[in-house]
């Protein structure tokens, strides 16, 4: 048994899932539509490798601050089934199968927030789900973060956790990811992939000998 860690935005779906929530939540009337231009600001950051994701989600999360869980959980299961579901890559669900009959543990590691990563962890049959963790106080979501963001280093760290009972988690362990904020995660696995990588990522891919993955919907 190995780990395969799998990132989701752009590497096992078409698309960025924050990104595509917020304009969902704009349709819905659930957020302000000027909301969209400055998330994508901090988007381009993101791809830069600048973005500041304390910042970034505290922004994101402004409209579900003061909504309690069972106000959230179920709209993200209709906004996962509706608009994430056929944005899925077959290539990325055929490699998600392939550990499975290997017998390996399935992690879906995300940047992206818990709401959002966990109906499609669960879409997928994952055996975990890393995420960044919502905050909540008397049941009702605070708009701010808690714990190890998943993100860049942390990615490794909240694995660490995960995982902390186990002597060797890295082990044979399986990695893939599109971008070069996972670095961390990639340089950390015995086995990483480049899914359609960001230039950056691509171009290190190639000078240290990583597969490289072409995944299409």
């Amino acid at each position: 048994m190995a780990l395969a860690l799998f990132d989701l935005d752009e590497t096992l779906i078409a698309g960025d899932s924050a990104s595509l929530w917020l304009e969902y939540m704009v349709t819905e009337e659930l957020a302000p539509a000027g909301m969209i231009a400055e998330e994508q600001a901090m988007m381009s950051l993101y791809h830069q490798g600048k973005m500041d994701m304390h910042q970034y989600m505290a922004f994101t999360l402004q409209p579900l601050a003061g909504k309690s869980r069972q106000w959230l959980d179920p709209l993200c299961a209709r906004f996962a089934e509706q608009v994430l579901r056929e944005r899925i890559y077959p290539e990325g669900v055929e490699r998600i199968e392939w550990h499975r009959k290997r017998g390996d543990e399935l992690v879906l590691i995300s940047a992206s927030g818990e709401h959002l990563v966990a109906p499609m962890a669960q879409m997928l049959g994952m055996d975990h789900c890393v995420a960044i963790l919502l905050d909540e106080e008397a049941g009702m979501l605070t708009g701010q973060t808690r714990g190890t963001l998943s993100f860049r280093e942390g990615k490794v760290a909240r694995i660490n956790q995960l995982f902390a009972g186990v002597e060797t988690p890295w082990l044979g362990s399986f990695g893939y990811s599109d971008s070069h904020n996972d670095l961390p995660l990639l340089r950390a696995v015995d086995h990483p992939h480049a899914v359609n990588p960001a230039p950056a990522l691509r171009q290190l891919a190639d000078e240290l000998g990583w597969p490289t993955l072409a995944w299409q919907r």
